[in-house]
């Protein structure tokens, strides 16, 4: 399972949505994400799908990469979709006890599932396309406004988001090298309750605590070594610069809006 988890992981590439300015692709991928909370029909939510596997090839991120980043949410798509399956209000079309299934349930049940899953999809394209350092630069550049409204030290903040993000693969990958030191000592982590399962990770929890914070520790003085001081009076070594495909990115993500904005006017909606 840890193995499948790669959120915060980047790919390099040369593809269109790799090429896009990122201040511009995190202001799509949130219209993009937005977007999907618009569909209540099925014309709107197999448009929505279209749409993200168009960004998908765009991106040529391997498919199996994907599928691999998906494994982790299957558990959570499932409980979703079971509930608003059982729990849904409508005519009951079949019932036991208190489960009952509906054709209003069956809808809403399609319906998240795919919406869960799409924004996963979505927000992976970010990461895999994306460096840290210029996802730090680019939530800097759209957070600017709070430094000169708020005086907020934005810098910070960016750089705070961008380093945890990053370090999910490094937590996850130290994680899988403490539990298999444990196993090599006959520890049992998959046998077992869940009250067993529970007290196996505690041995886990210790040696990860400590190695994040040695990390962080490492990390603070590379930093202060490299005389880090903030963002103030900070040049940057790669100046974002707009360019046409970012304006043709977003006058597409804009249509496609429109699109579903139009269908959600004119389609009955079964939600």
């Amino acid at each position: 399972m840890l193995q499948n988890i790669t959120i915060g992981q980047y790919f390099p590439g040369k593809s269109l949505i790799h090429k896009i300015d990122p201040r511009m692709k995190i202001v799509l991928i949130l219209l993009l994400m937005a977007s999907v909370f618009v569909c209540t029909s099925y014309p709107a939510i197999v448009l929505s799908l279209a749409m993200t596997v168009a960004v998908v090839i765009l991106s040529r991120i391997n498919l199996k990469v994907i599928l691999k980043g998906m494994k982790p949410i299957l558990f959570i798509v499932l409980i979703t979709a079971l509930l608003n399956l059982f729990y849904s209000a409508g005519e009951p079309l079949w019932q036991f006890w208190v489960f009952k299934i509906s054709l209003e349930g069956i809808h809403s049940a399609v319906f998240m599932a795919l919406r869960v899953v799409l924004l996963v999809v979505i927000g992976l394209m970010l990461t895999y396309t994306t460096t840290p350092t210029a996802l730090t630069d680019a939530i800097e550049a759209l957070l600017k406004p709070l430094h000169v409204l708020f005086k907020l030290d934005i810098h910070s903040l960016a750089m705070t988001m961008t380093i945890a993000l990053r370090f999910i693969p490094t937590l996850i990958e130290e994680v899988d090298k403490i539990m298999s030191a444990q196993k090599s000592r006959g520890a049992d982590m998959e046998s077992g309750n869940l009250i067993k399962r529970v007290k196996a990770i505690v041995p886990v929890l210790i040696p990860l605590f400590v190695s994040a914070f040695r990390r962080a520790n490492e990390l603070a003085y590379a930093m202060e070594c490299r005389c880090y001081r903030g963002g103030e009076g900070r040049t940057k070594m790669k100046v974002m610069h707009l360019a046409a495909r970012d304006y043709l990115s977003l006058a597409a993500v804009l249509v496609y809006i429109t699109a579903l904005i139009l269908i959600r006017i004119f389609v009955p909606s079964v939600l």
